[in-house]
């Protein structure tokens, strides 16, 4: 690599999910400092109060002077910091506010303002609450930045005002014109305005329409050999830096250093190829920064992510490490020092290979009743093996958020087991006492994984998921379990073609109307499946109402919403004993379901709406 490169480095804590304690946020920059990090983007929404808009901030927000300790320490240790303040897609903290709904794109049928959505670019309050909210932050931009969001802007052109507009201008320019205002307004208050740069994926028209000062960052969370790819285009390579280098933007490359959604460790190797790949990526394009982003947080250790933005530092301060392995080992040595740091990392990259990663293994989270009983126990009995080894405590001892993280993630393998075993009637009371004790582990382990960095007065969301469990483990000891009625619809998804997808199945009431029985987002997180093509596949299960009668089949169809293709296939209602088969299948042969992924524009992605259906005749 050239020695020459040396972009601005910057991490990101995203404060919006949950608040750190504050004591720790101070803790930690004399770290990153040390590390070599120069800018510090916060990402906020209402966690931090807002004088000129009192009703914005949350209960538990950072004080206006809580927040000027938190910049004022990161100024002492030479790290600048880069607000971000979303003022298009994200922002529902606007919109909860009840004086400020109607700025709300999205409107119901008498035209009145639904209560989730995002603003306005042309509600004539629009820019008034932006200039409120950016002078509110303005002291707080020590890098003389300001960051305005507008990613994953989807509803875009939903208000008659916008419609109005699009059919002047067209979409691209009804978006550039928004990103000009606030740009202006930015100017207004002495800052350079910055945007993510995902929108201009699906509205390239807007760049030449865009201000050449706008800072571009481009962000994608996966590994990737030349360019970064756009999930909604089936993961088609884009050349969008190219086209912003060529406007004479400023581009910024932003890979990801933590969890997505509910994994309660990050995907190391994942991670740190994603930001392996942004660094040399970035190097050929003649990125200005690379931001390492942290987003939803709150399901994991926030002192992980940590160890990845240390580990990512090997870069500059370790040139020519480049081995995930030891970027990791690094990473732990810098933050918990070196006794432990090699054996930490080589858990930690081993793990990857049992990632409680993607929508179909979290459907567990949230209900009992829908988790295929055909599904061969085979590959959860190894995972629990694997996670128990993984989670026995030895010498030297692991670092304690690494260790609590562990354990609670062998909690989550053996609940993959016991509540399969118990939904087949394989589960003994000995079984049901055991697990109750693994839960009761878990709860310990996930109780500390929030108290290490959070406010331990709060109860944090695995810790709700768990209570939730444990509720059902005490319905099964009673012999009151919801595992679904005896008759299941079980099918496979093959996500051959990645995009954004749900699956699901719904079954025809007696008035005519269909109910939705189960869906499931078909999103992995894992750069297996972020790819043109993929192998991935997972057994999903329904429970339709139907007494077994066969003079009074349930009326059940598959569907689809979303963008993009997947294959279907072994559709079978079965209890376990009969298997009937859909007219028109056989066992192994499946069949496609929605239209090919789009190449170009915005994707109308409606989640109420079926994109596809297939209708089971037995």
């Amino acid at each position: 690599m050239c020695a020459a490169f040396s972009p601005i480095r910057s991490f990101q804590w995203d404060l919006a999910r949950q608040v750190e304690r504050l004591d720790w946020l101070l803790a930690q920059l004399p770290r990153y400092a040390d590390w070599g990090y120069q800018q510090l983007h916060l990402h906020l929404e209402d966690a931090v109060e807002f004088p000129s808009l009192p009703g914005v901030a949350r209960r538990d927000a950072y004080t206006y002077k809580q927040f000027t300790r938190l910049v004022d320490a990161a100024t002492r240790v030479g790290i600048k910091v880069v607000p971000i303040v979303n003022l298009l897609g994200h922002t529902q903290y606007l919109i909860k506010v009840p004086e400020l709904r109607d700025m709300n794109e999205l409107r119901a049928d008498d035209g009145s303002p639904i209560p989730a959505g995002q603003i306005c670019p042309l509600h004539p309050r629009t820019m008034e609450i932006a200039e409120k909210l950016l002078r509110d932050m303005a002291p707080f931009c020590t890098a003389g930045r300001v960051h305005v969001g507008l990613d994953e802007s989807f509803h875009l052109g939903h208000h008659p005002l916008s419609k109005a507009e699009i059919a002047r201008v067209g979409l691209a320019g009804h978006f550039a014109a928004h990103v000009n205002r606030l740009n202006a307004l930015s100017n207004s208050l002495g800052l350079r305005m910055g945007m993510w740069a995902d929108m201009l994926y699906f509205l390239p028209d807007a760049i030449p329409l865009l201000p050449a000062e706008v800072i571009a960052y481009e962000w994608y969370y996966y590994g990737f050999p030349r360019r970064p790819r756009v999930e909604l285009f089936n993961f088609a390579e884009s050349t969008l830096g190219e086209q912003l280098r060529a406007r004479g933007m400023t581009v910024w490359g932003c890979p990801m250093n933590g969890s997505a959604r509910y994994e309660p460790l990050p995907h190391f190797t994942d991670r740190l190829e994603n930001i392996l790949s942004w660094w040399r990526h970035g190097q050929r394009l003649g990125i200005e920064g690379l931001l390492v982003t942290s987003w939803e947080p709150f399901r994991l250790a926030m002192e992980i992510t940590t160890v990845v933005d240390a580990a990512a530092a090997s870069l500059w301060l370790n040139p020519g490490v480049d081995d995930p392995q030891e970027m990791l080992a690094r990473g732990y040595a810098r933050v918990f020092g070196s006794k432990s740091a090699k054996k930490a990392a080589r858990i930690s990259l081993a793990s990857d290979r049992h990632p409680f990663s993607g929508y179909p293994r979290w459907e567990i989270n949230e209900r009992w009743d829908n988790l295929s009983r055909r599904e061969s126990l085979r590959p959860f009995i190894a995972e629990r093996i694997f996670c128990t080894k993984a989670a026995a405590p030895g010498k030297p001892a692991l670092p304690a958020p690494l260790a609590a993280s562990l354990v609670f993630r062998r909690y989550l393998a053996e609940r993959d087991v016991f509540v399969r075993r118990a939904s087949r009637g394989l589960a003994s009371a000995a079984e049901g006492t055991q697990f109750a004790a693994a839960l009761r582990e878990g709860q310990r382990a996930a109780r500390a994984m929030w108290r290490f960095t959070r406010d331990r007065r709060r109860q944090g969301t695995n810790e709700q998921i768990l209570a939730n469990d444990a509720k059902r483990l005490r319905a099964w000891q009673r012999g009151k379990a919801d595992f679904g009625g005896a008759w299941q619809l079980c099918y496979v998804v093959e996500n051959f073609a990645p995009c954004l997808h749900v699956v699901g199945v719904e079954q025809q009431s007696g008035d005519g109307k269909w109910q939705s029985l189960q869906g499931c987002f078909t999103v992995e997180f894992q750069t297996r499946a972020a790819q043109p093509r993929a192998t991935v596949r997972h057994e999903h299960a329904a429970c339709p109402e139907w007494d077994g009668n066969p003079a009074n089949f349930p009326q059940l169809r598959l569907t689809l919403r979303g963008a993009g293709q997947v294959r279907i296939n072994d559709v079978e209602l079965t209890d376990g004993k009969t298997v009937l088969r859909p007219k028109g299948w056989t066992a192994k042969r499946g069949k496609v379901l929605g239209p090919k992924a789009p190449t170009a524009g915005l994707p109308p992605l409606d989640w109420t709406r079926n994109l596809a259906e297939i209708p089971l005749t037995f």
